[in-house]
């Protein structure tokens, strides 16, 4: 690459390009190119000349799109590119003109994909030159900060000289918009336009989105914030589905539950909303998926600081200028509005008092709350004062900073109480900042979304700029979907039917089916069918850096799950269109068999919307097909089906529940408790607090179940997975009495507090006694060695099945273990035997573990695996098995892996769709097994009268000695059924107008299959045409119904299939079939004889009816 002393002097062009027609642009550079003409004029030539110029090579960076670089020898004999060379060699000293003339190197174009949007179309493009005298890098691409010439900022045409400072001469800045350039000297130096006036704050490049993300965080770091990385979408919170705030992670120690380790904190966390999915892509800000960047106190400063240092970081960081800003507060705070207007200076007229529906924060009933105030942005400031009573407009204003003053607790009766530390929460929307910030329409044109839309419109082959507004929509709900489940997934959220899973499959579904309305191919010429959501994550992906570094870590199990369920939902779709068209076929014979001519066969609301919601069958194209069939669509009752899922939406985890129970209380004076239980199983402690029914107490007498809190434990609390330690606690009273209890578990609770769950076995237990505690050895040492077994069961996943892999889940018990994890498939016979030999020859290796605390960044460097769902701090614990394995766990594990003794894989199956769970013993429980699997097999020997090895060939004897009993069971039936069903032809009757023969009867105790055999027969028998409608009841609480109509029953419009569901609904059952066959069940055998005399009225009337 150059550097800075090979730049020689520096030529600014600007191409002129004119354009021939509207096509989608190729390569509009070359100048022999059909569709398009360049003509170059040099605007300006600045710098110094050297004494001679020896074999210079030309080095170009062209700010477009993306271009294939082409060698300087096919435009030596286009006497335009001479003439443009010569005219660039004049600048030089004498023989410049010769020497550029003999160039003996190749000309390179650097390019910068899509460093100019157009919005309309190109007039202008700007290249910069550099002339050096060392030969440039072969390779195309984007120039670095140390190269000599040039260095592209993103934005529009803006560049940064990286000539060193001693050349004053120089140019420090060039700009260049289509209207004006401008260079921009020195720090020191004034600004000098060279065409034209200064350029104003509008026309410089706009700044990124990272960008605005990291002046956040070091905006607030650099005022004592402690940075805090974002909390994963799966929060650890059972009161909402994902995470949809940038508070969530802080609840604990809003509540006082946990302690506050630092006095404020700086973050920018991924948040996922679904609540208002409809109105993605319509509106200018609505997101799934979106960003909060976030300042917090806790206890620590409050309004004066949260709101002076907003007002600092908008105006003076970002350059937001004061007299569009308009801010609200909640009508009875007077401090923020004091603080608002007497300190920080904003006017009167832009400060609006709001109502609690606004400007008043709760989290539920109960629990913290606080007025908050907002920074609104506006876009119209010319509009004036006196039409800005809407804060709300989202045609004028956007609101992107919301402060959040938590000052009181709100108790039952709806009574407000201060708190004791108040606290701040505040959120700015990246993607809104973003949109101010880059002065584009919407958020979805930001760089943080627009890269995915313009390749969704690029594989749509349609461009954004000239798209139809439903066009638009459709590319804004891809580009905002498309983050949503590209982080949901790489957060471990699998596309199922319930929970996240069931938030994850909407949202890939709804880019499917809006991709395939658009026309999206993956590859139209190689395979148009493959999927195409892969390719638009690569996108995301690449973009994922500064937002997750983990999404790039995670891309191929991101995009094999995203082909995966693209596939599966396209099947889905075709099962749609053929339910579509069945449903239009009911619609079009109702019409007709109706007997009069309706307006217009209409397909009901409900019927859409199962369309709609179960198949994902857009309501555009059931219209469509509709109208092409002669029907039209009940959307009035579509919208009611709609309605009522988004309240279900709505109602489902979208807010964050705060509320503070007897346990925070008792805690207030109550240390966490010191863990011993890595370093000894026994240890004296004393007792802090008890808990019974959650309520404190003092003294505890026998039989009581209790929650006793120590300050120090030798037991396992709950976490990661592995369940808390089984003991006893012992105290003896001076006088010679005891009090012992049974401790059957031991949970984390309240920060780092462990709580201790039991029953009083014997006298009485008081707080402040001092216990002896001491851990039930056996089932630690099941703990033990089935904990270290769940990590080498990783391991030896990963090796057979694929890196890919990853934990969804364990536990950890004593007599168990159990390991989910994400794959597709299940797992064969052979992958789970090299799992079971992988992990017992770690057994039999006898390797020491390795355990030791260090920093976490310190411990991902080296490889250290992180356990699903785990928070971690700073410092983390590292259990490694040298060679092996290495995980972040704060478990309990062996001291070497011979401790294991074996382990065995009892089950593997699928719990959800994308993962699988296996469960598998170790140690005394592997024996405990193997005893168990010993102890079977002797008895089946003993009853099958063979040895071991001769139970699969006897047992597979025995199943077909069997099966084909059944099928002579089964014969004999059809035989009797069809003797019984001779006898009933006599009382075939004939329905009156027509020459239909019908039978209708109940059979008794006949099984379903006999009474298909019997109307099969009874049919056959009467001839066409005729009718047979059967009923039994095969046993306690069975209905079995049958219907058989010959083909000139069903040519007068009458259906078995829907016949006999109606009749079966009589008998708490339902079922359906073909038109001329059909079956049906029911629990409610004391209905049939009902049941059979209205399907004889209705068979009747029906007949009638169309005769």
């Amino acid at each position: 690459m150059m550097t800075k002393e090979d730049a020689d002097f520096v030529i600014v062009i600007v191409l002129r390009y004119r354009r021939r027609n509207h096509h989608r642009q190729r390569s509009p550079f070359w100048p022999d190119s059909h569709t398009n003409r360049l003509t170059p004029k040099i605007i300006l030539v600045h710098g110094f000349t050297p004494a001679s110029i020896a074999a210079c090579n030309l080095h170009i960076f062209l700010f477009f799109g993306r271009l294939k670089f082409k060698p300087f020898e096919a435009w030596e004999e286009e006497e335009r590119w001479v003439d443009f060379l010569k005219t660039c060699s004049a600048t030089g000293e004498e023989g410049g003109v010769q020497k550029l003339n003999l160039m003996g190197g190749s000309l390179y174009l650097h390019t910068s994909p899509a460093a100019i949007r157009a919005e309309n179309r190109w007039t202008h493009f700007p290249f910069f030159v550099s002339v050096t005298s060392s030969r440039p890098s072969k390779i195309a691409g984007r120039p670095r900060a140390s190269a000599g010439g040039l260095r592209y900022t993103h934005g529009c045409g803006c560049t940064r000289n990286a000539v060193s400072d001693e050349r004053a001469s120089i140019p420090r800045q060039l700009v260049i918009s289509q209207k004006r350039l401008f260079t921009a000297r020195s720090a020191s130096a004034s600004v000098q336009p060279l065409i034209g006036e200064a350029l104003d704050e509008s026309h410089k490049s706009p700044i990124s989105g990272d960008d605005i993300r990291r002046i956040f965080i070091d905006f607030y770091a650099a005022r004592g914030h402690k940075i805090l990385p974002s909390a994963s979408l799966v929060p650890d919170d059972p009161t909402v589905l994902l995470t949809i705030a940038g508070m969530l992670q802080f609840k604990p120690i809003f509540l006082g539950k946990e302690p506050k380790r630092i006095p404020r904190a700086t973050t920018a966390q991924r948040c996922i909303r679904t609540s208002d999915v409809e109105n993605v892509g319509r509106t200018a800000r609505h997101h799934t998926f979106f960003e909060m960047l976030g300042n917090f106190s806790f206890g620590d400063y409050f309004k004066r600081e949260a709101i002076c240092w907003a007002w600092e970081l908008t105006t003076k960081e970002f350059q937001l200028p004061a007299e569009r800003l308009w801010v609200s507060v909640f009508k009875d705070d007077e401090d923020a509005y004091s603080i608002w207007h007497d300190e920080v200076g904003v006017p009167k007229e832009r400060i609006k008092r709001m109502g609690e529906e606004d400007n008043f924060w709760t989290s539920g009933a109960t629990g913290p709350c606080g007025p908050c105030s907002e920074i609104y942005y506006d876009f119209h400031p010319e509009r004036g004062y006196s039409e800005a009573d809407d804060l709300g407009d989202d045609s004028r204003f956007i609101e992107f900073y919301n402060l959040v003053f938590m000052e009181y607790n709100k108790k039952e009766d709806g009574s407000l109480e201060p708190l004791k530390d108040k606290n701040i929460d505040t959120g700015m929307g990246l993607e809104r900042m973003a949109q101010i910030l880059q002065k584009v329409p919407n958020n979805y044109e930001t760089d943080l979304i627009f890269p995915i839309i313009e390749k969704a419109a690029e594989m749509a082959g349609v461009s954004y700029a000239e798209a139809s507004k439903a066009t638009k929509t459709n590319l804004k709900i891809i580009g905002d979907h498309m983050r949503a489940v590209v982080y949901l997934i790489s957060d471990g959220v699998y596309p199922s039917n319930i929970g996240r899973g069931y938030v994850v499959r909407r949202l890939i579904r709804r880019v499917v089916r809006t991709g395939r309305l658009l026309g999206i191919k993956a590859d139209q010429d190689k395979d148009p069918e493959a999927p195409f959501l892969p390719v638009l994550a690569e996108t995301v992906i690449n973009l994922s850096s500064a937002i997750d570094p983990e999404v790039k870590s995670n891309k191929a199990r991101i995009l094999e799950e995203l082909k995966r369920e693209e596939l599966r939902f396209v099947q889905t779709l075709e099962r749609g269109e053929k339910l579509l068209d069945q449903l239009l076929n009911n619609v079009l014979s109702a019409s007709q068999g109706n007997g009069k001519a309706l307006e217009k066969p209409c397909l009901s609301g409900k019927d859409a919307f199962l369309l709609y919601d179960t198949y994902g069958f857009p309501v555009e194209i059931t219209i469509e097909v509709a109208e092409e069939r002669g029907a039209s669509v009940d959307m009035e009752g579509f919208e009611v089906e709609m309605e009522g899922q988004r309240k279900q939406s709505q109602a489902a985890h979208t807010v964050v529940k705060l509320s503070a129970g007897s346990e925070s209380e008792l805690t207030k004076n109550i240390s966490d408790t010191e863990f011993l239980g890595y370093e000894t199983l026994f240890a004296k402690a004393v007792v802090k607090g008890m808990l019974v029914d959650g309520n404190p107490v003092d003294y505890v007498s026998e039989g009581e179940d209790v929650e006793i809190l120590l300050d120090r434990t030798p037991f396992y609390a709950e976490s990661g997975g592995q369940i808390g330690d089984n003991g006893v606690l012992r105290a003896i009273f001076s006088e010679g009495r005891t009090a012992v209890v049974e401790i059957k578990d031991v949970k984390k609770s309240l920060g780092n507090i462990f709580v201790h769950k039991g029953t009083i076995r014997e006298g009485t237990m008081e707080v402040g006694l001092e216990v002896d505690a001491a851990v039930d050895v056996d089932l630690r040492q099941r703990a033990k060695v089935h904990h270290t077994a769940t990590h080498l069961l990783q391991s030896a996943l990963k090796r057979v099945v694929g890196q890919e892999t990853s934990q969804a889940g364990s536990l950890v018990a004593f007599d168990r273990l159990r390991f989910d994890f994400n794959f597709h498939r299940q797992l064969s016979e052979a992958e789970l035997m090299a799992i079971e030999t992988l992990v017992n020859r770690w057994i039999g290796d006898s390797s020491f573990l390795h355990t030791k605390v260090m920093p976490i960044a310190a411990a991902k460097e080296a490889g250290a695996i992180a356990m699903f769902g785990e928070k971690y701090g700073e410092e983390v614990r590292v259990v490694e098995v040298p060679g092996v394995s290495m995980e972040l766990c704060g478990g309990t594990h062996v001291a070497n892996t011979c401790e294991i003794r074996g382990f065995k894989i009892i089950s593997e199956q699928g719990i959800a769709s994308g993962i699988r769970r296996i469960e598998a013993v170790a140690g005394d429980a592997f024996i405990d097994y193997m005893i168990s699997r010993e102890t079977h097999m002797k008895n089946l020997c003993t009853l099958l009268k063979v040895k071991a090895e001769e139970v699969n060939n006897r047992v597979e004897s025995m199943m077909e000695e069997l099966r084909m009993s059944r099928n002579e069971v089964s014969s004999l039936r059809a035989e009797i059924a069809t003797l019984k069903a001779s006898n009933l032809t006599s009382k075939a009757f004939t329905i009156e107008n027509s020459n239909i023969r019908a039978i209708v009867e109940n059979m008794g105790e006949m099984e379903a299959d006999a009474l298909k055999s019997a109307a099969e027969y009874l049919l056959q028998s009467l001839e066409d045409p005729a009718a047979v409608i059967l009923g039994s009841s095969p046993g306690k609480g069975k209905v079995s119904l049958v219907a058989a109509f010959s083909p000139g029953v069903v040519n007068l419009g009458i259906q078995a299939g829907k016949f006999v569901g109606n009749i079966a609904k009589m008998c708490g059952g339902g079922g359906g079939g073909r038109p001329n066959f059909a079956q049906a069940g029911g629990r409610q055998p004391e209905n049939l004889a009902a049941a059979l005399e209205k399907a004889r009225a209705d068979l009747v009337e029906a007949i009638a009816k169309k005769a």
